[in-house]
């Protein structure tokens, strides 16, 4: 919601100044949205990939603290919203806790993703599963629009 490219400018910033410092980023995509409410404006997607010091319990909660920054309320799952930021990956950690799930535990089906993250990481490997991101994508039977902006 909102003015999209913005509010993903404001969050990069932000995330460079309480989590870590940005190594690489992803051209922004152009989304439908995915889930049980598909009848709302396209989405912007992007990943990043930046290094920190924070524990991944830490990062967690400097996420959250953004998104409210940015004015994300959390009424609808898979509803609109102003930001929405999901941890991916955290080095080669898996982590399974009711906070918190590394790798996301959707990614793999998910083409807004994917995308992304073919476009700055095709070659890392999931530590689940120890595919790569290539093989992940070339298997994932999402067929939603992620285009290019």
């Amino acid at each position: 919601m909102g003015f999209k490219a913005i509010n993903l400018e404001l969050a990069r910033l932000l995330i460079s100044n309480f989590i870590g410092q940005l190594e690489q980023q992803s051209a922004i995509y152009l989304t439908e949205a995915w889930g049980t409410l598909k009848d709302q404006p396209d989405f912007h997607n992007q990943a990043i990939i930046c290094s920190t010091e924070l524990s991944p319990a830490a990062v967690l909660k400097a996420i959250h603290e953004i998104e409210y920054k940015l004015g994300r309320e959390r009424k609808e799952k898979w509803g609109p919203r102003r930001i929405d930021i999901d941890i991916i990956f955290y080095e080669d950690e898996i982590i399974k806790t009711a906070q918190l799930n590394i790798p996301h535990p959707h990614f793999r089906n998910r083409n807004f993703v994917l995308v992304p993250l073919m476009e700055i990481c095709p070659a890392r490997k999931d530590p689940d599963s120890g595919l790569s991101i290539a093989e992940i994508a070339n298997s994932c039977k999402d067929l939603a629009k992620v285009e290019s902006l």
